[in-house]
């Protein structure tokens, strides 16, 4: 039987890369980077230089990163320290949108119990905003907009750099949660008028653990963690070399096959979509074009998630329904729920992310499993057939 792991958004295989990066801090170069010995030092330098690294593969300066424990830690930090910059200036109006990962969307709870206003975009059946919407969005108290660059569950993928041209205009800080578009799309954070950006190594074959926070020359961050000055004094704790050193070589890596991994994504990618869509009632979320070279995903009439996937480990794939940080969740995603899938079809989805090393063979697989994984849920399904004999409606 094959083994096919199928879920690189939630998590994905450290490359070789990467380990033998990490390798030499975890034996030789062992040292605290904040000591002024020898040992010390040569642990600092190879710090200094992780940063200017990854500094250039975002079109920033060396200064502007802060290296955090992930994205989830990236946005909460990032998310605060604007909301205390629109505070001191009597801002505290935040735009983001209905499909955010939980750590933007509980930050920006968090903000409204201390009196921010929130307005969460509606978002377009095909999983997409608009910078249109953005705009009209926008009041003289706005201090922040906060929207992901590519959704984590369907895919769809955002005019990031449009909508960051009319923050710059109106003169507000834009952040975006790039953690599944780092590594696999082109950034340029001064481009694409990016003031802040998450991302984390762990989806793009880096360790887990590590992340990024890029914030504009000029924002000043505010604190989560207290203790020490590392970090530019913003972000206490011992910096994590090995794990870094292992992200600054996944993310060179994975930025210098950008083009040629989309490609071969982008066909495995097509084929499985053409493939899953031949299965009655079913239907792809996202949009079709705009959208991850990775991420397939669907929601099939009659059946629920929980079973296919199980049904599925069973023939040896890996995949999800969502996101991996509220998989233990029975309520139906909210990201299905804001493109307006109803609850009953929310609860019977499928997400099939690939990387670089899936293979043709793997695909057709796939969709021959899911097609008779699907008809057997719905063979044995009450509610399934009394949609077929008509005594309940089609959703």
């Amino acid at each position: 039987m094959m083994q096919i792991y199928a879920d690189n958004a939630a998590t994905t295989k450290m490359s070789k890369a990467a380990i033998d990066a990490m390798l030499p801090y975890l034996d030789t170069i062992y040292g605290n980077p904040s000591s002024l010995h020898s040992i010390g030092q040569e642990a600092n330098e190879a710090l200094s230089k992780a940063r200017e690294r990854i500094a250039k593969l975002l079109g920033c300066e060396a200064g502007e990163i802060t290296f955090t424990s992930g994205g989830s830690e990236a946005d909460n930090q990032a998310i605060v320290s604007a909301a205390r910059i629109g505070e001191k200036r009597g801002r505290k109006h935040i735009i983001s949108t209905a499909f955010e990962h939980h750590a933007v969307l509980h930050t920006l709870n968090k903000l409204e119990k201390e009196g921010f206003t929130v307005t969460l975009l509606d978002v377009h059946s095909n999983g997409m905003v608009t910078a249109e919407q953005v705009e009209k969005a926008i009041r003289q108290d706005t201090c922040l907009v906060t929207i992901m660059y590519a959704n984590n569950e369907i895919g769809s993928v955002q005019p990031i750099k449009e909508i960051g041209e009319i923050c710059k205009q109106h003169g507000i800080i834009f952040h975006t949660d790039a953690v599944q578009a780092a590594g696999h799309l082109h950034i340029n954070v001064n481009e694409q008028n990016i003031a802040m950006l998450s991302l984390s190594a762990h989806k793009f074959h880096g360790p887990k653990g590590v992340g990024v926070l890029y914030a504009r020359k000029g924002i000043a961050l505010t604190n989560l963690i207290e203790g020490g000055a590392q970090e530019h004094g913003k972000r206490s704790g011992t910096e994590n070399i090995p794990a870094i050193m292992g992200m600054a070589a996944a993310f060179e890596e994975a930025c210098a096959n950008i083009d040629s991994n989309s490609e071969k994504l982008i066909r495995m990618r097509d084929r499985l979509i053409e493939g899953l869509s031949e299965i009655p009632h079913s239907v792809l979320n996202g949009d079709r074009y705009s959208r991850l070279p990775s991420n397939v995903h669907f929601c099939f009439e009659g059946i629920e998630g929980e079973s296919l996937l199980l049904l599925l480990n069973d023939k040896g794939i890996c995949a999800s329904s969502g996101s991996a940080c509220t998989s233990g969740s029975l309520d139906p995603s909210h990201v299905l729920l804001a493109i307006g899938r109803p609850h009953e079809i929310a609860h019977g989805s499928l997400r099939l992310t690939l990387s670089e090393e899936n293979t043709d063979e793997e695909v057709a697989y796939i969709i021959e499993s899911v097609k008779g994984v699907v008809e057997y849920l719905r063979s044995i399904s009450p509610i399934w057939n009394d949609m077929c004999s008509g005594r309940k409606s089609f959703v």
